[in-house]
């Protein structure tokens, strides 16, 4: 199968000293990016993510961002993509879940769980726990980190959820809801920490593992 190869950004010297590519299929993590003013290239995981168990949330995401970073690498290299080259290149792999009345919440296996995850935050609160993981192809040092946010929600009405589930889009994010969502954004009370967290990626975080792994590299 052919890399699914996808420039992305604006054109920038951000990174014209090094490469990235964006581990992840997911549009927001490539908005972020492009937000943050870098060019890179998509090349997606194929991993069993439900295989993939941990206790404690934090070590859950941690675990996942790096499976899929070397399903990447191990997939680069089958199809030739891994070469010596001056420029370094590093590879971003990132994953979320949402904690709620003490259950982690990764993307939903049915509309049923989906709107058992969103009844859980109507009127309450979830963490998000979102990872970033920064593999770096030529060195082969890795920096990875987690961060967290909290939301809270106001009350949202039984149609509302009816509303959003039936649309189909819950079964493809962490937790089965996005706060952007223009029927359920109304009913986001307050977000402590970083959006950009929530959405799936940490600009700050993301900004200081590249910075790190650049600064190791030398």
């Amino acid at each position: 199968m052919e890399l699914e190869k996808e420039i992305e950004g604006k054109m920038t010297t951000c990174n014209s000293s090094f490469k990235i590519i964006l581990g992840s299929s997911s549009l927001a993590r490539r908005q972020i990016l492009n937000e943050m003013g870098y060019e890179f290239t998509v090349v997606t995981a194929d991993i069993d993510e439900k295989s993939i168990r941990k206790d404690k949330p934090e070590e859950l995401v941690m675990a996942l961002a790096e499976a899929k970073a070397n399903a990447i690498i191990e997939r680069l290299r089958i199809e030739g993509h891994v070469e010596e080259d001056a420029q370094a290149t590093l590879l971003i792999t990132a994953d979320t879940v949402v904690v709620s009345n003490g259950m982690v919440r990764e993307k939903p296996n049915s509309k049923e769980e989906a709107r058992e995850f969103i009844k859980g935050y109507s009127g309450g609160h979830a963490a998000v726990i979102g990872s970033v993981v920064v593999s770096n192809l030529t060195t082969g040092i890795r920096k990875g980190a987690w961060e967290k946010a909290e939301v809270y929600f106001h009350e949202i009405p039984d149609e509302i959820i009816d509303s959003v589930i039936e649309e189909g889009s819950t079964l493809h994010v962490a937790g089965g809801l996005t706060l952007e969502h223009p029927l359920t954004s109304p009913f986001v009370e307050a977000v402590v920490g970083s959006t950009d967290t929530v959405w799936g990626l940490s600009k700050a975080l993301t900004e200081k593992l590249i910075k790190d792994n650049l600064v190791a590299a030398k």
